[in-house]
């Protein structure tokens, strides 16, 4: 005979079977891990600063910003939309780089802002976010991959320059007289310059790429960017922020709802871990062998199990459970040998002539199948005497 050791039973999972059940969300934890490792590693080497003229990596800005300064054009950053509008002015350059990232309040206070200051302000790559609202009339579409362009227009500016990488985005609008478009891809030009007259002017540019640090040397880009931000003394440097205080609407409180407060990135994570679980809870639902048999650890008897339900019926005292139990096992045996529809063996207008039609005697059945209960112990038992003893005379009959 086999022992069972300390602390254990017949029932406790063996160690293997431990391992065939965890191996699979092990396996899956060991890939999240991994995968999370691996970006992490690829992140690391992402550049910091992207269009920041104190930023030397190679999407930064710090190259051009050095240039202007050799030059005697001073370079401010800001991240405020109120540090923006009161730096603007006549002797000024307002470079924003990301205008579709203000919100529309945001726009508005800078577009009045900027129009009656007289100075330049130079937009970087404006989408359809943005462009409604600080350049009135300009219609914007995608100009595919930046690649070096030719000028192909009048402005002094974009001619001695020469070629230039832009792209992105292109510009068009019905301005006519006091506009330049220069660099078209397919027609539409990617750098406009609308010229209001005694108000300054705005440049759309489709692309940052000219300011990036690893393509300032190549062609013309140095000199159309050192042109573009250093016509004025002064150049404002506007680097949009989340944390602005100004991206409250009008009268609003400041207050976030909590999913507003959630960068994006985890609400996409949130999204993958629950489809992630959701394939986990198809996995773990459906079998993928053939059915087997449980092991038990003890076989019982069905005459073990119904005497023990009897003594639990006994010591509750539930004669009217009991007798409903005696008589709905009766009626449905009935209905069988009287060939009834099952749904049929609790109905008494359909069961009871049935049954009548079988047994010679004028004794009505309905008290004994769909009577109350016994009040005592000795009925019950009766009950379950003249239950069979009906049942034996619908056989005989």
């Amino acid at each position: 005979m086999t022992e069972t050791a300390p602390g254990t039973t017949s029932m406790s999972p063996t160690t293997r079977q431990v391992w065939n059940r965890t191996r699979g969300l092990l396996l899956a934890l060991l890939i999240i891990v991994a995968g999370g490792i691996t970006l992490a590693a690829l992140r690391s080497d992402e550049p910091r600063g992207t269009l920041d003229p104190r930023s030397a990596d190679r999407l930064g800005s710090r190259a051009i910003a050095e240039l202007l300064d050799e030059r005697g054009v001073s370079t401010r950053v800001v991240t405020t939309l109120d540090e923006a509008t009161a730096s603007v002015g006549r002797d000024t350059t307002l470079l924003v780089t990301n205008p579709d990232m203000l919100t529309d309040a945001q726009q508005q206070a800078l577009y009045f802002a900027i129009d009656p200051s007289g100075g330049r302000t130079v937009l970087l790559g404006p989408g359809p976010g943005s462009i409604a609202t600080l350049a009135p009339g300009v219609h914007t579409s995608s100009a595919g991959r930046v690649s070096p362009r030719a000028p192909q227009c009048t402005f002094p500016s974009a001619n001695r320059a020469g070629t230039a990488d832009l792209g992105g985005r292109s510009y068009t609008t019905g301005a006519g007289a006091g506009s330049d478009g220069c660099y078209p891809s397919d027609g539409r030009p990617t750098l406009l310059r609308l010229d209001a007259p005694n108000r300054g002017d705005t440049i759309l540019l489709g692309s940052a790429d000219i300011l990036y640090n690893d393509r300032l040397a190549k062609h013309g880009n140095a000199s159309l960017a050192l042109q573009l931000l250093g016509a004025r003394e002064h150049l404002v440097w506007y680097l949009p922020s989340l944390h602005d205080g100004s991206t409250a609407a009008p009268g609003d409180d400041g207050g976030n709802t909590f999913f507003e407060l959630i960068p994006s990135g985890w609400l996409w994570a949130t999204l993958q871990l629950t489809f992630a679980a959701v394939l986990a809870a198809i996995w773990r639902s459906r079998r993928l062998g053939p059915l087997i048999t449980e092991r038990l650890p003890v076989v019982v008897r069905a005459s073990e199990a119904t005497e023990g339900r009897a003594r639990l019926y006994h010591q509750a005292n539930a004669r009217d459970h009991t007798a409903t139990v005696l008589r709905a096992a009766a009626r449905s045996r009935l209905a069988m040998l009287l060939r009834v529809p099952s749904a049929e063996s609790d109905s008494v207008a359909v069961l009871i002539p049935a049954v009548a039609a079988r047994i010679p005697s004028e004794t009505d059945p309905t008290p004994l199948l769909f009577g109350p209960a016994p009040p005592d112990d000795a009925g019950l038992v009766l009950l379950a005497d003249q239950l069979d003893a009906l049942e034996r005379e619908v056989r005989r009959s």
